[in-house]
Order: structure tokens, then sequence, then C-alpha cells
């Protein structure tokens, strides 16, 4: 462990600390976040009113439109001149939410990200090849300095330039690894392209988050690369990635940082809480953070919690990996569908490469699913790259019959060959919405 004083502390000292550091976060923002002083004033609550842990539930919602409202720096609770660094979301769904870090932020998060590493099975005398974005995205700079806090050699290599990362695998030989799973398996991709063995490399672990990936995903880059993927969580409004992550020994469940975060799960229709084990959404507030203290986060993930003591020894809160997200789920003629679960279920279908694309239409005046599947090398050349073949058309009944057993919903199938769906060097983009763009006909 990292830091096993903290890591294996108490329910009831954990919880002793979470409510004084709560304490400090509603002074700091009813003090110098405007914002949370007139939701404050306008629930009639005053920091004083916090007189438990489960007083969080008098606190005010904090939302993504609330960061965009705020934009750019609304929500700081410092001046500028003590912020250390900026970090921002793409925007390209409009304003971009920014975040503000002190030094002490940074120095935090470090340890935070340290002690993830370890968590997953790094050590201080690991390599560990960062294929994370660097830049406004904190997943490439979070990693970064994480592994730097802890010691190990760090690549920082980025995204993209495949070929490039292949060879710096081979010759630098790292034990861990980092990066989006849709990117690591592009990697593993063009590694089996050049005639190279996954399964050969040096890796033994790997860090995997920033998009939703299944376990089915996961069985798949473990048996590909013979590694552990370990799933990692984050969000910049809450921090960055380290939030939680799983443990290498167990990867049951993943250990949120209690001492820095606070996490609820609520029904996300009646914002009441759900019992442990039970689905809801995670809302998280910052227990330590100073330029960018956050209030009751709802980040319209979907996951559960447990307070069971994990089987590697730590104490922590562990939330279940992500079933999907509030404004990622489809609604398809009545009917709601995580692509997560479409995920799930194309990968347990033999013949496919795990690369796939859902394209939202219209047909006529009802929406549409059309699933666009890439076909596996091997089955490709066997059928003498015929997609017409009767193998192939057996294939696309078979997932035609799974999606509607399973998801409830009938999709169309369209099934391409073998490296011909996008690629991507960051997060995948898994849902096209092409309902605006599809005239509605007769």
């Amino acid at each position: 462990m990292y830091n096993p004083e903290i890591e294996t502390m108490s329910r009831s000292e954990m919880k002793a600390l979470q409510f004084l550091r709560l304490k400090q976060t509603v002074k700091r923002v009813y003090e110098n976040v405007p914002f949370y002083k007139q939701k404050f004033d306008e629930l009639g609550i005053t920091p004083d009113d916090i007189q438990s842990l489960e007083d969080v539930r008098l606190l005010p919602f904090t939302k993504k439109k609330d960061l965009r409202d705020q934009y750019p720096f609304g929500l700081f609770a410092v001046p500028m001149e003590e912020v250390n660094r900026i970090h921002g979301s793409s925007g390209t769904s409009g304003k971009p939410t920014v975040v503000g870090y002190t030094k002490n932020d940074i120095s935090n998060w470090a340890k935070i990200v340290a002690r993830a590493i370890v968590t997953a099975g790094g050590k201080k005398s690991d390599i560990f090849h960062n294929a994370y974005g660097y830049g406004l995205f904190t997943g490439g700079l979070g990693l970064h300095h994480g592994a730097e806090e802890l010691g190990v050699a760090v690549v920082p290599i980025s995204g993209g330039n495949t070929e490039r990362q292949i060879t710096v695998i081979e010759d630098f030989k790292p034990r861990g690894i980092c990066g989006t799973p849709s990117y690591i398996l592009n990697i593993v991709e063009q590694m089996e392209h050049m005639g190279l063995d996954p399964r050969d490399t040096s890796l033994e672990y790997g860090i995997f988050g920033a998009e939703p990936w299944t376990e089915e995903m996961r069985a798949t880059l473990e048996k590909k690369l013979n590694i552990k993927a370990i799933d990692i969580y984050g969000l910049s409004e809450v921090m960055g990635p380290g939030v939680a992550i799983e443990c290498y020994e167990a990867q049951n469940g993943l250990h949120i940082a209690d001492d820095h975060f606070l996490v609820e799960v609520l029904n996300p229709e009646t914002l009441e809480p759900v019992e442990d084990g039970q689905d809801g959404e995670l809302v998280f507030t910052s227990l330590t953070k100073e330029a960018l203290p956050i209030i009751r986060y709802r980040t319209g993930d979907i996951a559960s919690i447990t307070h069971e003591k994990c089987k590697c020894g730590r104490t922590h809160t562990r939330m279940s990996r992500l079933k999907g997200r509030t404004d990622d789920m489809l609604i398809v003629r009545g009917v709601n569908v995580f692509p997560s679960e479409i995920e799930r279920v194309l990968l347990q279908i033999e013949g496919l490469f795990p690369n796939y694309q859902i394209h939202l239409t219209k047909k006529g005046s009802l929406d549409s699913v059309e699933l666009h599947v890439e076909i596996e090398k091997h089955l490709y050349q066997e059928v003498g790259e015929d997609l017409g073949h009767a193998a192939v058309q057996a294939l696309k009944r078979t997932i035609q019959h799974q999606m509607k057993s399973t998801c409830l919903v009938s999709m169309d199938t369209i099934i391409n060959k073998p490296g011909s769906l996008p690629r991507s060097d960051g997060k995948a983009k898994r849902v096209v919405d092409k309902r605006k763009a599809t005239p509605v006909t007769n």
C-alpha cells in the first residue's frame, strides 16, 4: 500500500476525518464563492448547520450546467494568484467546464494518483507508459504527476503515433501502461497487424479509464496483452483521475479516496439515498480542494457502493464499475438502452473485432438503431473477403437476435470489413446521433 494508515483506517475514524474536512470545505465555499453563498441563502442554511456527516444532505447540488454558467472562473474559491494550473473539458457540446488547482491541490492530486498506481499493482521501480492525452484533459498530466510522485520512470508519450508507441513499448520495456481502453486496443490491433504478439511485451498491468468499458472489454485486453486490466475513475470537476481505482488483488470494485472525496449514491429521480449494493447516481463532494471545491456534484454516472472491507485489506468505500450514465442512456421506442450494455453483448459474440459504433437514425417518425461492427480479420479471410457470405449473414442474424433478446430493441446491423470503422487516439466516439440530420419519410 502507498499509505497503509489511511487506506486501512476504520470507518469511524474515516467518518470523523471526513466530517472535519466537510466543515472546512463548506466554510470555504460559503465565504469565497458567491454562487454557493446564494444557494445556501436560498435554502436558509449556513456552515453552522452542518453538525454531522449526514448533514451533507442539507447542501445544494452542483451540476455541470452550473460550471458552464459560471464559465470560466466563477466557481473558483481563491484569487487567481493562488491558482497553479487550469484544466478544462473539450467543450465540444458548448462551453468547456473549467477547473482550477492551487499548488496544494496539485500536491494532493499527485499523492492520490500515486496511491492509485500502487493499488493497481505499480511499484517504484517500474517504467510506466502514459498513453493518455496531455493538455486541458486531466488524464495525461494527472497520471504523469502521480507516477512521478510515486517515483516510477514515467514515459510521457501521450496518445497517437501508434507505431512509435509500439517501438517504445518494445525498447523501453515498461511494466505498466495507462490510457483509454479503446486506444490501448488500437495499439494491440496495430501490433497484430505488424506481426507482433502483444502477449510478449513486458507489460504486467494497465490502468484504463476516461470512457465507459465493460467486463468483456477487460477480458479482451487481459487476454490479448497478458496483463491485469485495472479500472480507474475520475472526472475533472471533482479532481481528475484517481478519485477511485480497482485493486490488483481483487478487481472487485473501485476504492474511493475517502479522505479526499465524500460519495453519495442517490436515486436519480427522487434524489433520495439508496442502500449499499443498489444502483444510483454518484454524487461527490470534495473534501480537500482549495481552488475549486465542489459540493454534491451530480456526476450522471450510475453505480453502487459497498462499505465492506476488501480482501486486499483496504477499508475505503468501494464503488462498482459504472453501469452507464444518465445522459448516455438511449431511449429507443420507449426502451432504455445503455451503450455499455450493447458493448457487453457484442464482445461475447465470436467473429467480431471489439470496435463498433451505434448510429441513431429515424425510420419514419420512429427512432431506430443502426449497429456498425467489424468482422474479425481471420474470419474475413476465411470467407474470401465476401461480406455477403453465408457465414457472415449468420453472424449478422446472431448479433440481431442477441441484441433483441438482451436489450429488447431491434437493431439494424451493418457488418464492415476489418479496420474500416474510425479509430481514436483518445476517447472513442461510440454513439453517432443522425436523427436531426435524417429526413423524416413516410
